[in-house]
């Protein structure tokens, strides 16, 4: 017999990182979205996959994608709220036979509807899931730092990655493929979808310049790290940019690390012949 979706796992889990990405300051205001891929199995436990409580347009054809259970924060939401209140900050939802429509099953309660960045989200999604069928996650959202570096690094991506996985040890590990950077573009479009998805089959990581960063993964956690390590490196940037450097992570010592580690990482982001 189906349950209440608040008192699942997965929907726990969800709002508080929300929770975490606002107290860390990276989502202020209704800022930031999160799309996660839902089993159906996971979903026939809670809710009744039958029950349709309206339907919603898309906007663009998520045909690949039919069948298929997100669960995404809502537009015009505060991440501050979800914690609290997930049943009206959070939506669940089926992409519809048509591939064209959103069918809500639960979640949205006052009326809203789904992030205005879902095209986005779920061209992402599309693009990750030809890499990694294991993908799950899609996450948006605004980390201080790395919106910061965005102002005063050259927006070319290997360059942008270079220097990031300069700033820590760790950086050529967690993020081998690098960050895919793109120019400032109108959001809320399916334009920076487009542009969004066709970065995304070469890295898990987007910074969209002037305003924030998108990162994909199996898991909540796995996002979330991805992007805090991302913004880590930006923070290490930002206060020592300025600063003549007496020391620095070389080329040969990425190689080094990247070896040790197993990591299968860009060789073309290096001054390396």
């Amino acid at each position: 017999m189906a349950q209440s979706l608040t008192k699942i796992p997965f929907v726990d889990e969800l709002a508080a990182i929300a929770d975490n990405m606002y107290r860390l300051g990276w989502d202020e205001r209704n800022g930031g979205n999160i799309s996660y891929l839902i089993p159906e199995k996971e979903v026939a436990e809670y809710i009744d996959v039958t029950n349709v409580m309206r339907t919603i347009p898309l906007g663009f054809d998520a045909v690949e994608l039919v069948g298929k259970y997100f669960l995404v924060t809502g537009t015009g939401k505060y991440f501050k709220n979800v914690k609290g209140d997930p049943k009206t900050n959070l939506g669940l939802f089926r992409i519809a036979k048509d591939g064209a429509t959103a069918e809500l099953l639960w979640g949205y309660v006052d009326g809203g509807k789904f992030t205005s960045e879902l095209p986005a989200h779920l061209m992402s999604h599309i693009a990750r899931l030809n890499v990694d069928p294991q993908n799950r996650v899609v996450m948006h959202t605004h980390p201080t730092n790395l919106l910061a570096m965005t102002y005063v690094h050259e927006l070319d991506t290997k360059k942008f990655t270079h220097t990031l996985w300069q700033m820590s040890t760790e950086c050529i590990v967690v993020f081998p493929d690098g960050v895919e950077v793109l120019p400032w573009m109108l959001c809320g479009t399916n334009e920076i979808g487009v542009a969004t998805a066709e970065k995304m089959r070469d890295a898990r990581v987007v910074v969209w310049a002037l305003h924030g960063i998108y990162g994909a993964g199996k898991t909540l956690d796995e996002t979330f790290g991805l992007i805090e390590t991302v913004e880590k490196a930006s923070e290490i940037y930002i206060k020592t940019a300025h600063l003549p450097r007496s020391n620095t992570i070389k080329d040969e010592q990425l190689v080094e690390l990247a070896k040790h580690f197993n990591c299968n990482y860009r060789k073309e982001f290096l001054d390396i012949e």
